[in-house]
């Protein structure tokens, strides 16, 4: 299965302007240089899409990415937890992070990417309870899985489940290294584009 195209639209810095679409956006989470744009460019299959770096906190707004001549709405949030950072500027991050889940119309689901070697952040958690309290559906994505072996990684999806409150089958590991994952990623796409009434966005190769 492969998404066919994908294209950078647009970045904003304001939560209260949001574009609409009219497509299904899933939404991208998680802490500093856990690895959010390489998995944006390892799902559309385009290296250069979302822009990478090794410096922490530089995604600073939101970023829309068209799938399928925008049939489908890629959200890159900005990071969170980088302690190198100040206060008033976490904060901002943290407003238009909040702004965006709470105020999007199309929204329907965020991926929420954890590093598999490590323990959930308290930050990580927050935003966690945030989408529960919201209502809001996510999907944990436990990235950089080339860095342990199989039987570390089935250990750490056990351990990563029980520390927020989910089944281990609800867990994607994913390399974008690696290029593992790939599959499972895109069939749960599809299944959340189709809940939401839209066409596939991966057909069969």
């Amino acid at each position: 299965m492969v998404i066919k195209n994908a294209e950078f639209i647009v970045s904003v810095a304001d939560s209260g302007k949001l574009p609409d679409f009219g497509a299904p956006e899933i939404a991208f989470a998680g802490k500093s240089n856990v690895g959010k744009s390489s998995f944006i460019n390892f799902l559309t299959g385009n290296g250069k899409l979302a822009r990478t770096s090794g410096d922490p906190g530089r995604t600073r707004l939101v970023n829309y990415f068209g799938v399928n001549g925008r049939s489908l709405i890629f959200v890159d949030l900005p990071g969170y937890g980088f302690a190198k950072v100040a206060k008033t500027e976490k904060a901002k991050w943290g407003s238009m992070i909040e702004g965006y889940l709470t105020g999007s119309r199309n929204l329907v689901n965020v991926f929420v990417l954890l590093d598999v070697r490590h323990e959930p952040t308290a930050d990580d958690k927050m935003l966690l309870n945030f989408l529960y309290h919201y209502n809001i559906p996510f999907t944990v994505v436990a990235t950089k899985c080339d860095k342990l072996s199989r039987a570390q990684l089935t250990k750490r999806r056990a351990e990563i489940a029980n520390a927020v409150g989910i089944g281990v089958g609800n867990i994607y590991l994913i390399s974008a290294l690696k290029k593992t994952g790939k599959e499972e990623m895109l069939a749960r796409i599809d299944s959340l584009v189709a809940a939401f009434g839209g066409e596939s966005c991966a057909e069969e190769e």
